[in-house]
């Protein structure tokens, strides 16, 4: 392998070289930032020789130190999508996301590393703390950037990197992993939000198996964690491509909504408005949608975030956040889900 997997491992002519300058990086320090679970990520502090034109800091994505994540990552292509996305479509896309200097992964898909543009002061949205509907504006102007690009287009057949099919996997782990989620949080959440996880298991094949109104490209986890924010909250920029795929960009905008909005009586009046804003954006990138067939699988794709919240909290490095993020993303996409029938839709 030609290439470091951690900070310690990098060395200054090697960033030094990617950024323009092989010989004027006299060092660096770095820090830990994010709080993934699924990879680690670090901001690298460049101490350049003095006169040099050159970022002053870079972000840095290596796999993670704990190995559940790096096996569920390998199980599930997690570390290749995301190096794909920058090596094959983040400059052509036009979405906004942090400009790549470097990416490149091993032959046992696990093994990667990524250099990209710092973008502070942006930073990330906090899914704990939530954030409303007219603070997701930019958000889902960036999602509807991102579905136009290749709405569907025959070329997403031809990736493998997002046409691998974990559906049987799926199938074989999500049963199991739902009783280990209703009994992790049984106490922190109500019976009525536990039996969605239920009801999904019940209809899985049906769900997995559904066929959207429109193919394209999606996010896979748009959520405000994975999201950075302007310090004005006008602009944002999508990070974290780990879940790239292809499916239907309308579960991707109610995933975004169902998770980011805390306040309930907000979310439950933000999912007509948000969704007619997100067709009225693909028009104006030239898609001609259908809002009816996609307003079923807005409602369907209502689920999405409870089902990632059950896959996820059980594969990945249990924390104290990690715990509350996980309750608070199956929590809040289950009431969404509940007011919009989704469940109903799968029967």
């Amino acid at each position: 392998m030609s290439f470091p997997t951690s900070p310690e491992a990098i060395k200054p002519l090697f960033l030094g070289a990617l950024l323009g300058h092989r010989e004027a990086l006299r060092g660096f320090t770095w820090t830990k930032v994010g709080t993934g679970q699924m990879c680690d990520s670090y901001r690298l502090a460049l101490d350049w020789e003095e006169g040099i034109d050159a970022p002053a800091t870079v972000i840095a994505k290596c796999p993670s130190h704990d190995e559940a994540s790096r096996n569920i990552a390998r199980l599930t292509g997690t570390y290749v999508k995301e190096v794909n996305w920058y090596r094959h479509l983040a400059a052509a896309s036009g979405v906004p996301s942090p400009a790549c200097y470097f990416e490149d992964i091993a032959d046992d898909e696990v093994e990667f590393l990524l250099i990209l543009s710092d973008l502070a002061p942006a930073t990330a949205g906090d899914q704990l703390a939530g954030r409303g509907l007219a603070g997701l504006v930019p958000c889902i102007e960036a999602a509807a950037k991102l579905h136009a690009f290749l709405w569907n287009d025959a070329r997403l057949a031809h990736m493998p990197y997002i046409a691998r099919d974990n559906g049987d996997l799926i199938r074989a782990m999500f049963p199991q992993l739902y009783l280990g989620f209703r009994e992790r949080y049984a106490e922190r959440l109500s019976p009525e939000i536990l039996d969605v996880g239920a009801g999904i298991v019940d209809r899985l094949d049906a769900y997995l198996g559904r066929e959207p109104a429109a193919r394209t490209l999606v996010h896979g986890d748009l959520r405000i964690d994975n999201i950075l924010f302007s310090p004005e909250g006008d602009r944002c920029w999508l990070v974290d491509w780990q879940t790239l795929g292809r499916g239907s960009g309308a579960t991707d905008l109610a995933y975004l909504i169902g998770t980011s909005i805390a306040d309930p009586f907000e979310r439950a009046a933000a999912d007509r408005p948000a969704f007619d804003h997100w067709i009225a954006a693909l028009q104006a990138e030239g898609v001609r949608a259908d809002p009816a067939m996609l307003w079923t699988d807005y409602r369907i794709g209502a689920l999405s975030g409870y089902f990632m919240a059950v896959f996820a909290s059980m594969s990945v490095e249990r924390t104290a956040r990690g715990d509350e993020m996980f309750a608070v993303m199956a929590e809040r996409p289950a009431r969404q889900a509940l007011a919009l029938g989704s469940l109903d839709l799968l029967s």
